[in-house]
């Protein structure tokens, strides 16, 4: 245990941000750099290390938290560095980006503020690599057998470097110009830099991996001939079907899904545009979608100079405790103000759509909406609520409905989806058609990073077990067997 009094003589402490006069100027993420080093080594000692440490079960790829806490405690970073990565490949993606339901299990969050899981995670691994403690871990001895991995998220990453590390030839392909999924083009900037995606694609590349960029399986190149070329193959391709809003008005010019919206912003970032084609700059911008991708949009308008920012969302407003139906450990729906919302705007909850509303030139410039509630667990209009907000721009941002089925990937391999239009697979990842497997987004629906790592490192073991008989590879619990261990 690191400090046996930590939890009861320090407070919870998180990092400090930037003010956002100074935040919405630019595009680096929002945090004070080296903010979090002072004071992460008694935010660790708060660690209580349980003997029996919920931050485990809240955690789908089973981080050894209370392990890590404590050499964070003790300045031990390489150690802390070396339990980090013992079950996650990319500690710099999920201490950014995770909404850390770890945290939502710890123990010492019954009754107190939990311990900052989160941020001792993050300062592990920018201590470490500021350390040179990352360096590739190329095989010692090759296989013989090739792997091929259909997107470059990660799912997709977590899978290759695994299979990369066991000795197989691995080759990722990714159909954007770039690799990263949407780390790379559906994560604005100001949450996460892109640098750290490059420097792991870079220690990738040294341990052995081959990226294919540019290539869509379905399309540039078919699913059965890539299924003939190689020993296995990964569907890691995600969850990319936007959800659609069918009401009138949808056809207006101005109103786009948050992916065709966040990925031009981050081209402009990458230097390969000079300004968005889609710029919400002196506009009044409505945002549908109370999710972490409607605070993505929230942040991007921000910062491209919106007149006004409204966020929609259809739900109620969350509470700030827990409901007693999300007791602890679970991870409860909560009221969360992002570092989005802090910069402004304004958040409308209970409220649907009814329609849009253009000018002669086609070009939307008002939403119409009406307040709902929920009677006998049916959605219904509250009469007299109608009102319109000004919207020149809006973005959808209400989830993903599954892997995308136009491009021929599906149809091609032939694999069999679920009732929820997911890639279907078994324990072992492994889809209906032999060789094929399937991890991510793509057999899970949307879901979380942490998530998408745990299934991209399960989907690697179950593919070397097909290869090879056997597999030594690590890998989280299995859903099914972490359901039957609590």
């Amino acid at each position: 245990m690191a400090d046996p009094k930590g939890f009861l003589t320090t407070d919870r402490e998180v990092a400090e941000t930037r003010a956002v006069e100074e935040r919405v100027k630019d595009w680096n993420e929002v945090y004070v750099p080296g903010s979090l080093l002072p004071i992460i080594s008694k935010q660790a000692g708060r660690c209580m290390d349980c003997g029996i440490p919920f931050c485990h079960q809240g955690c789908p790829l089973g981080n050894l938290i209370p392990e890590w806490n404590d050499y964070a405690y003790r300045e031990d970073w390489s150690a802390a560095s070396e339990r980090l990565h013992a079950t996650n490949n990319f500690p710099e993606f999920t201490g950014r980006l995770c909404p850390a339901p770890c945290e939502s299990a710890c123990v010492l969050g019954i009754n107190q503020p939990p311990v900052t899981i989160k941020n001792v995670e993050v300062t592990i691994i920018d201590k470490a690599w500021d350390r040179g403690d990352v360096t590739p871990q190329p095989p010692e001895r090759l296989s013989g057998k090739t792997v091929a991995v259909i997107g470059s998220g990660p799912a997709g990453l977590a899978a290759a470097q695994q299979l990369t590390r066991a000795g197989h030839t691995v080759a990722v392909y990714e159909r954007a110009d770039r690799i990263g999924g949407l780390l790379r083009y559906g994560i604005p900037e100001f949450k996460m830099e892109k640098r750290h995606i490059n420097r792991r694609i870079e220690q990738m590349r040294a341990e052995g991996t081959k990226f294919r960029t540019e290539v869509e399986i379905g399309r540039d190149l078919d699913a059965r001939k890539l299924r003939k070329r190689y020993d296995a193959v990964v569907i890691a391709a995600g969850s990319t079907t936007s959800r659609d809003l069918k009401v009138p008005g949808r056809e207006l010019n101005g109103i786009h899904f948050a992916m065709e919206y966040l990925p031009l912003a981050n081209k402009v970032q990458e230097g390969d545009l000079t300004v968005s084609p889609i710029s919400a700059q002196g506009k009044h911008v409505v945002v549908i979608g109370g999710g972490d991708t409607g605070a993505d949009c929230v942040g991007t308008a921000h910062r491209q100079g919106a007149a006004s920012v409204t966020q929609l969302e259809i739900m109620p407003k969350p509470g700030e405790e827990r409901n007693p139906n999300q007791p602890w450990p679970t991870f409860p729906m909560l009221y969360k103000v992002t570092s989005a919302h802090e910069e402004g705007g304004e958040r409308v909850y209970s409220v649907n759509t009814t329609h849009f509303e253009g000018d002669e030139d086609g070009n939307v410039q008002w939403l119409h909406l009406v307040e709902v509630e929920f009677k006998d667990g049916k959605l219904e209009q509250k009469p007299g609520t109608e009102r319109k907000i000004p919207a020149q721009l809006v973005t959808l941002a209400m989830g993903f409905t599954g892997i995308d089925k136009d491009n021929g990937l599906v149809e091609q391999f032939g694999v069999d989806l679920d009732e929820r239009g997911n890639v279907a697979r078994d324990a072992d990842y492994a889809t209906s058609v032999d060789g094929v497997f399937v991890a991510g987004d793509a057999g899970r629906g949307q879901s979380l990073i942490v998530w998408a790592i745990a299934e991209g490192r399960s989907a690697a073991k179950g593919v070397d077990r097909y290869l090879t008989g056997a597999s030594a590879l690590p890998a989280p619990i299995r859903p099914t067997d972490r359901a039957l261990a609590v």
